[in-house]
């Protein structure tokens, strides 16, 4: 954790593993969007943002994601059970960046390119402690990026199962969730379907 009177470490953690199931099989970080791979706009997200360091946790395609995706000064996460679905992935990602010290997790999704780093930025203002909890909201509705104070990784972890992420864990504290409201500035649409696919450019 970083000492008292120090700037926040808050950390990057782009969840990036799933396999496209209901894409043909397509993993959505190699689904290209003006000319890049969607991870490479994520991990700009971030950046952009100002969180570092930041994590991508990989599962399908992984050698190929690792190959042509712009990952320089990422640590890449292999997440071996990601066909379990995004829970896996959040367990995997918080996981890693426990070893890091940081104080906080900015939880970004790999298939939502209208979320740039002005949202990202947003939402990772809201940190105020470890006890932290927050997550944009578009027209009031909670959506990504979400920040997680560090004292909420081992409970949200635990909740963390199937294609649920923080999800459930998230709802049930809604009471003490801080929403960031990002509507003007970002578009949560995710790429799932191949009647999403033209958000893609």
């Amino acid at each position: 954790m970083t000492p008292p009177g120090e700037p926040p470490v808050i950390a990057g953690l782009l969840l990036a593993a799933g396999g496209g199931r209901r894409l043909g099989g397509r993993p959505k970080a190699l689904l290209r969007h003006r000319g890049r791979p969607l991870v490479d706009h994520a991990v700009a997200a971030l950046r952009d943002g100002g969180c570092g360091p930041i994590y991508v946790v990989l599962g399908a395609a992984a050698t190929q994601v690792r190959a042509e995706g712009a990952l320089d000064g990422c640590t890449a996460v292999d997440n071996e059970y990601w066909e379990q679905g995004m829970g896996s992935s959040l367990r995997a990602g918080l996981a890693s960046v426990a070893l890091a010290g940081a104080d906080a997790a900015l939880v970004h999704l790999v298939d939502q390119p209208g979320i740039g780093g002005a949202a990202v930025a947003r939402v990772r203002s809201a940190y105020g402690s470890h006890d932290t909890l927050a997550a944009a909201a578009y027209d009031g509705r909670r959506g990504h990026p979400v920040l997680l104070g560090a004292a909420h990784w081992p409970p949200a972890s635990a909740a963390a199962v199937g294609d649920q992420g923080a999800r459930g864990y998230l709802s049930a504290l809604s009471a003490i969730l801080t929403l960031v409201e990002c509507g003007d500035i970002a578009t949560p649409d995710d790429i799932d379907t191949e009647a999403d696919l033209f958000r893609l450019e």
